[in-house]
């Protein structure tokens, strides 16, 4: 399964602390959760959250891109993404991107 990270913003205005109808929203969200995730195929690695800049990070393994938009669409899901900027980015482990390095077709010369 691929790695992807989910990128959420929000505005100082939007955020939890200072909205309580996006408070209530976040709060109810973890319940639905897991059986989105079942529902799709995908695989929580964890949410971090970095409060003064308003940003949460979203790791999720995933058999597809398309799934986790899939997803991502869900009404409850979009309830909550409609408040913030989202981008979902398809990310390696360290172990991987060594991997595609010691592939002989990587073994071009970048012209800077």
């Amino acid at each position: 399964m691929a790695t992807f990270l989910i990128v959420s913003r929000h505005s100082p205005e939007n955020c939890p602390i200072n909205n309580e109808k996006i408070k209530t929203i976040t709060l109810e969200l973890p319940e639905k959760l897991g059986a989105l995730e079942e529902k799709y195929g995908i695989k929580r690695v964890g949410v971090w959250t970095v409060i003064p800049e308003h940003l949460t990070i979203w790791v999720y393994e995933a058999p597809s891109s398309e799934s986790l938009q899939k997803f991502s669409m869900e009404p409850e899901m979009e309830k909550w993404m409609a408040w913030n900027t989202n981008e979902i980015k398809l990310a390696m482990s360290l172990e991987e991107s060594i991997h595609l390095l010691n592939k002989p077709n990587m073994n071009r010369t970048i012209e800077m």
